[in-house]
């Protein structure tokens, strides 16, 4: 095989560290903004739109195509959070770029751009979710739903009011049954949408009296919601538990451990529990940083890479569920890195999981800390609150790639690099690279010899002639 070169960055300007959220509590951050609404409904596009007509399709990873969905390969795609690119006079820009490549665009039915699905009991207001998945499906993106959060009656408030800063809260369990209605509700007004994801890391499950997550209720909870989304239609996949895998710089008699490490063991026993308790489940959801304590990585950052690895083999071990990494988070909060060395590890990221089994990874999109701010870190694009914002980031450019070229169903092949600095994933007509060190360093990839600038990264054809 002879390798021809396509591109050796991704596109700018750069987005900024996807450090590990913090769930503030201030209504601005987390209460619902007015939003755009969308010109119309479009349908999953194949990839006869692209300029390149050689390239696999994302649609395909839904089986829309013929690729089966249970494929081990990964999906890609985003979070939506509150002000996304639907917000502004800059959101056809990104509209745009969204557009170009399909992506799997994931929305929470309350917070994070969506108002309070059911203020009062039986009374809904579905305005600004509608508006979101209308620009979800407006862009050919490949609809996801997180049923989180839940109303304020159901977890002790008062009817007709929302308290944006008890949104962590869990339904009491007296409302468990009600929040499965509302479950199935939202499945049939959007009967597009043939994923959902059950909560969100968990949230408002912790038991403090017994230092642990509330596993038993959390599962009562998602038996009862997957019971109600699968009487609405037993097509629809269904998955849990969305247990953040935090972990310790030191060893806590954790099953799953190394240098980075080692997992906390109530995410690994909520897991166990949900897998031996669940009714049901097309898939299984995680998330969580390679940050140890939610602070620092160790012993460094490449390294600590591997617990993605680590938690993915553990996984395997336990069950064939397709794994969902929901949100990763690979950037100490104490040592921002440059927009270089973050793109090239967030590639590095995306290949492991890619070797090591995971089914989908969701990027969770950052919003910039103050309005209009044109420098976010960690954005997909430019704040489209902007009239001149909406253009891409480097990030997203990173997802689409991967999105074009290894899409579910890909025929992995095996090429390895000359250098342990070189990390490689290849199907049979494309290969990227990226070098994880601040050198310059010289590859021999398939047959090839390369040289690679500090933290490059590098999409190479690869040519049978």
């Amino acid at each position: 095989m002879e390798l021809t070169e396509q591109d050796t960055h991704a596109q700018s300007p750069p987005p900024g560290p996807p450090r590990r959220r913090r769930w503030p509590t201030a209504v601005a951050v987390i209460a619902p903004v007015v939003l755009i609404a969308a010109a119309a409904f479009f349908v999953l596009r194949d990839d006869a739109r692209h300029d390149d007509s050689s390239a696999p399709t994302q649609a395909g990873q839904l089986g829309r195509i013929g690729v089966p969905y249970d494929s081990s390969w990964p999906v890609w795609g985003f979070t939506h959070t509150q002000s996304s690119a639907d917000v502004g006079p800059a959101s056809e820009v990104a509209a745009a770029a969204l557009d170009d490549q399909p992506l799997i665009q994931n929305q929470h039915i309350m917070g994070w751009g969506a108002d309070n699905p059911e203020p009062s009991p039986g009374q809904y207001n579905f305005a600004a979710l509608d508006r979101r998945m209308n620009y979800i499906r407006k862009t050919g993106g490949i609809p996801v739903i997180t049923l989180c959060c839940a109303p304020d009656w159901m977890k002790g408030g008062r009817a007709g009011q929302t308290d944006w800063t008890r949104l962590e809260a869990a339904p009491l369990p007296e409302y468990y049954d009600d929040f499965a209605r509302l479950a199935a509700t939202v499945a049939r007004r959007y009967p597009y949408v043939r994923h959902f994801m059950v909560w969100n890391e968990l949230k408002g499950f912790f038991d403090e009296r017994l230092g642990r997550w509330d596993h038993e209720g959390y599962t009562r909870l998602y038996n009862q919601v997957y019971d109600a989304i699968k009487a609405v239609d037993p097509d629809i996949k269904v998955g849990g538990p969305y247990v953040p895998m935090y972990s310790h710089a030191h060893d806590r008699g954790s099953h799953v451990r190394g240098p980075w490490g080692s997992v906390d063991r109530i995410a690994l026993e909520a897991v166990e529990y949900w897998l031996a308790h669940k009714r049901g489940a097309d898939f299984l959801v995680i998330d969580g940083p390679t940050a140890s304590d939610d602070k620092d990585v160790h012993p460094d950052e490449v390294t600590a890479l591997d617990k993605f690895v680590a938690i993915n083999q553990w996984l395997r071990s336990k069950t064939d569920l397709p794994i969902w990494w929901s949100e990763y988070y690979i950037e100490p909060s104490t040592d921002p890195w440059s927009e270089d060395k973050r793109v090239a590890m967030h590639v590095a990221t995306l290949i492991d999981q890619a070797k090591t089994g995971a089914a989908t990874v969701l990027y969770w999109n950052r919003i910039p800390v103050r309005e209009g701010d044109r420098e976010c870190k960690g954005c997909l694009w430019i704040t489209t609150s902007v009239p001149d914002g909406g253009t891409p980031g480097r990030m997203l450019g990173v997802l689409q790639s991967f999105a074009r070229w290894f899409p579910a169903g890909t025929p992995m092949v095996d090429v390895p690099s000359s250098s342990g600095k070189v990390r490689v994933l290849a199907q049979p007509r494309k290969i990227v690279a990226v070098n994880l060190s601040t050198e310059r360093v010289e590859a021999r990839i398939d047959g090839k010899k390369f040289t690679f600038a500090p933290y490059q990264v590098r999409w190479l054809d690869r040519d049978s002639r």
